[in-house]
Parts: C-alpha cells; structure tokens; sequence
C-alpha cells in the first residue's frame, strides 16, 4: 500500500512537472505559423520515454521512479490530442500537404527518437551497470 502511494504520488508530481514544461514551450512558441512546440515536446517526449525504456531494460528502476518519468512527466509533456487538433487546424486553414508534413515529422519523428533514446539508454545503463551504479 506505501509503495501503491510512491507510486501515485510519483505520478502526480512528475504530471505536473510535464504539464508546467509543455505550457511554458508554448507560450514561446505560440505565435509562429507553424505548431513547433508540439513537434517539440512529443519528439522530446518520445526521445525520453525510449531513454527510460531503455535503461529498464538494462537496470532495475524502482516503480516511482519509472512511473512518475514515464507515465507522469511524458504523459503530461507529450501531446497527441494537440497534434491531432493542429493536423485539422493545419489542412483546413493552410493545405493538406502543409498538415501530411506535420503528421509525418510527429509520428516518424517520434519513432526514431524513441529508438535512439532506447539504444541510448540500454548504452548509458550498461556503462553505469559496469561502474557499480546503482541507478
């Protein structure tokens, strides 16, 4: 049960900390013709749920840990309900291909940075592993 609470309190608090970091990459990017902060923060997102992904895969992250980062810090960072409102947004007011070019930079994007994130992770995780780390 005390662990359960870790847990969701990790969640909240690394919630919270994505929310507050996407907000503010928007009100810096809010003004540009095109949605940079949302490409941003899922690229970043997926970049850092990979690096996550990957050093679990080599070391042992403790359940907070994990959660709060991945569930709570990239779940509130990351955006795909925004992405999809952009995509409208873009092929109804600029041009279908101008919305294809957004979808594919987010969806590719974010694939090859979860990729490199994972293998730089699992990297990052050995050599820790290696030196005796714990984390």
């Amino acid at each position: 049960m005390k662990q359960q609470l870790a847990i969701l309190l990790s969640i909240f608090i690394g919630g919270v900390l994505g929310t507050l970091l996407r907000y503010a990459i928007n009100l810096q990017t809010i003004n540009l013709l095109f949605p940079l902060g949302t490409i941003l923060e899922n690229l970043l997102g997926s970049f850092l749920l990979g690096v996550l992904t990957g050093w679990g895969a080599v070391k042992v992250l403790p359940g907070a840990w994990k959660e709060g980062i991945g569930v709570g810090f990239c779940g509130g960072f990351t955006t795909m309900s925004t992405l999809a409102a952009d995509a409208v947004f873009i092929g109804g007011e600029r041009s279908f291909m101008a919305a294809a070019v957004y979808i594919i930079i987010s969806l590719f994007g974010g694939v090859f940075l979860a990729l490199a994130g994972l293998k730089a992770g699992e990297e990052v995780a050995s050599r820790r592993q290696k030196a005796g780390d714990l984390l």
